[in-house]
């Protein structure tokens, strides 16, 4: 703990703070369509809250420090999608939805335990995973130019502190972005405090009840969109960042997780990769063997929210959308712009890196499969057109 306070840094509390905020504000509404989808109470809402920020929490705090390298954990944004879509249609009880979880975290364990995901993770080539991540993260890039439709003067002048501090004190460059945005939003009244409720939350035990009904239209999606949407651009992140980490151990630690706080309502606890990239650019910290100080941060946030989910989701949330989406896109402005040179750089795979970029860009999302996944298809298949070559029989 000693030396996490010493190599934490107003840059890197401020990294994990975004990351937090990002995370949690950007998909917030979503998890709590899904839970309403299955039949959830306000105190079964609110137990989600508290199961997702505890494991996220305890992931991302417990492996950054294990590891010293940041470890950003997230819940399943595109699984959220899948739960709020099929379980208002196939009317499935919370019982049902919860032993659907349990198969989907058995599943990612398996997975993680074998080693099964990190070689398949090990022949995809750095560009088209540069590529990939770059995809993934441009969406942000363009959302904070967007938002200035509807709050210009907010996006212009967080775009100018961006800037100066990018010139002048880099290391703190977005904390002083975030200072500026809260400021403008708090002088022309953008900032809504009346959602804030002071409270414990109270996690709610549900049983689970397996039925093959639910397996096969709830466990199996969630489980694929899980690892195709979340862990294989989690992983893009992690190595376009230059980190080297155990995967398949994060792995079977992100579905243990799942899988003990099931019943309270974490549907999907994986690897991130949009907060990922905040914590791990070089706006965190200038030593990359710092950053994991900024990870570990929003662990211990994570951790508060989770167990004040109520009050600190109300805070939150009461920054503008505009806001939000300004300052992520900004603050992974470092990851998109490395993600494209890396991706771009050799000559051999940058037809292939650019559809694979321009696929997960596009957002497409076929039989519940998110764009990151059909990024890497359609970049693979590029990649072997073009360099296949039959073997000789002389």
């Amino acid at each position: 703990m000693r030396s996490l306070l010493r190599d934490s840094s107003l840059s890197t509390l401020a990294a994990g703070f975004i990351a937090v905020l990002v995370g949690y504000t950007s998909s917030v509404a979503i998890v709590f369509q899904a839970a309403r989808s299955l039949g959830a109470d306000a105190a079964q809402i609110s137990s989600w809250m508290w199961a997702l920020g505890i494991g996220m929490g305890v992931c991302a705090f417990g492996a950054s420090m294990w590891l010293r390298k940041p470890v950003m954990i997230a819940w399943s944004t595109p699984g959220a999608a899948v739960l709020a879509t099929a379980g208002a249609a196939g009317g499935f009880t919370m019982p049902e939805a919860i032993g659907a979880f349990m198969v989907s975290a058995a599943l990612i364990v398996l997975f993680g335990a074998t080693g099964w995901f990190e070689r398949l993770m090990d022949r995809i080539p750095m560009p088209i995973a540069n590529a990939l991540l770059a995809g993934v993260l441009a969406r942000f890039g363009l959302d904070a130019f967007i938002a200035a439709k509807s709050a210009f003067g907010l996006v212009l002048a967080m775009l100018l502190a961006y800037l100066i501090g990018r010139r002048w004190w880099p290391r703190y460059a977005v904390p002083v972005v975030l200072a500026v945005g809260t400021l403008w939003a708090a002088l022309h009244g953008q900032l809504h405090p009346d959602g804030i409720h002071l409270g414990l939350t109270m996690p709610v035990f549900t049983a689970p009840a397996f039925h093959w009904q639910a397996m096969v239209s709830l466990a199996l999606p969630l489980f694929v969109v899980t690892m195709a949407s979340q862990n294989l651009p989690g992983v893009a992140a992690i190595r376009a960042a230059g980190y080297s980490m155990p995967i398949s151990r994060l792995i079977t630690m992100t579905g243990a997780a799942t899988l003990v706080l099931a019943p309270f309502g974490a549907y999907a606890i994986n690897l991130a990769a949009i907060t990922a990239a905040i914590c791990m650019g070089r706006e965190t910290h200038e030593d990359p063997e710092r950053r994991y100080a900024a990870a570990a941060t929003a662990g211990v946030l994570y951790l508060v929210v989770g167990l004040f989910g109520a009050a600190v989701a109300g805070v939150l949330l009461a920054f503008p959308k505009e806001l939000v989406a300004a300052i992520a896109g900004l603050a992974l402005l470092g990851s998109i712009g490395g993600g494209l040179a890396g991706a771009m750089k050799e000559d051999t795979h940058r037809e292939a890196s650019l559809i694979t970029f321009l696929v997960t860009l596009s957002g497409l999302s076929l039989w519940g499969i998110g764009s990151a996944f059909w990024g890497v298809v359609a970049g693979a298949l590029a990649l072997f057109v073009q360099q296949w070559r039959p073997r000789s029989t002389a």
